[in-house]
């Protein structure tokens, strides 16, 4: 496995901590983690995509981790200003491909509907278009799963539960919503409990609800917003199918927020922290996605084939 670097980034405004594998010169690939994760999230991910030949990096999103956390700056368009900073930094000539999951799936949305120049091609894991999210969370089946976004609009309460005995509960959720906590090894969500043992990494992380919620019902908001661009980038969603939180009628009906037609996996024994509990699936189709369409290294056709197999390709002998 290639070896992992951390690295802090000075951005305009914003220092951002970030996990970096892969060769200096390879297709630059940013994997953006969601709620209550790190870059860590990545960490299974990122060395099997240096493997194939990408320079991939994972930032801490803003407010996580080694990020900073600024007291605002936690609405959409800015989290996805400061993913465009980081792509341009690290690779300013050309477009970059784009990962996110939950959370970081909605601002790699927002990023390739918004900066169309900026991302090559684009894959979000358990995460809606923030449109089809908007539709369908009213509806009864959505909103009770999404119970939670209502809890953190309330003052204070929120960040002292998460960040309560040392961010303790934070692991729990997380295990909670997976098929098999078993796949994570004690101790590897340790970063995770540390990181909400603040209750102002806490407070940022839950400000992003917070600004989503009052975009979503502010009439002076509503009547400034348009409808997205539709995006132009070759669009792969993969959906693990046992999500608690987000129900499989989410990923139906994309058609028209894209130019082309989204391509959609489903894995049917994922929860909804795939990157966590399936990262060889997560690495092979997200190396079958960006190497659709071109030539192929041989290390790049194996995860292919791992993509078809659905099994993690083994080393050669």
């Amino acid at each position: 496995m290639n070896p992992i670097v951390p690295r802090s980034i000075p951005l305009p405004g914003l220092r951002m901590q970030v996990l970096e594998a892969g060769p200096a010169d390879g297709p630059l690939v940013l994997l953006l983690h969601g709620f209550p994760e790190l870059s860590e999230s990545w960490r299974e991910v990122l060395p099997r995509l240096a493997e194939a030949g990408f320079r991939a990096v994972a930032p801490d999103l803003r407010g996580y981790g080694g990020t900073d956390r600024p007291e605002e700056g936690y609405d959409l368009d800015t989290l996805a200003k400061d993913i465009v900073q980081l792509a341009r930094h690290l690779q300013p000539d050309r477009p970059v491909y784009l990962v996110g999951h939950d959370w970081g799936g909605l601002i790699a949305y927002h990023v390739a509907a918004m900066y169309p120049e900026v991302v090559e091609r684009l894959a979000v894991i358990n995460a809606p278009h923030p449109e089809r999210m908007a539709r369908e969370i009213w509806k009864p089946g959505q909103l009770v799963r999404s119970w939670y976004i209502f809890f953190f609009q309330l003052p204070f309460l929120p960040e002292f539960l998460l960040s309560a005995r040392g961010g303790a509960v934070v692991s729990r959720l997380l295990r909670r919503a997976m098929v098999d906590p078993e796949r994570v090894p004690p101790g590897k969500l340790a970063e995770y409990e540390a990181n909400f043992s603040s209750r102002e990494a806490a407070r940022a992380a839950i400000d992003y609800y917070r600004m989503m919620f009052r975009r979503t019902v502010d009439p002076r908001r509503l009547r400034e917003s348009r409808p997205y661009p539709r995006i132009r980038a070759p669009f792969l969603l993969i959906w693990g199918e046992k999500d608690a939180a987000l129900r499989k009628q989410l990923t139906q009906g994309l058609e028209p927020y894209f130019e082309r037609k989204p391509e959609v996996h489903y894995l049917p024994e994922e929860g909804h922290f795939v990157p966590l509990e399936a990262p060889e699936k997560v690495a092979a189709h997200l190396i079958g996605h960006f190497c659709a369409g071109r030539a192929m290294t041989d290390e790049q056709a194996r995860w292919r084939r791992g993509v078809e197999s659905h099994e993690e390709p083994r080393p050669p002998a």
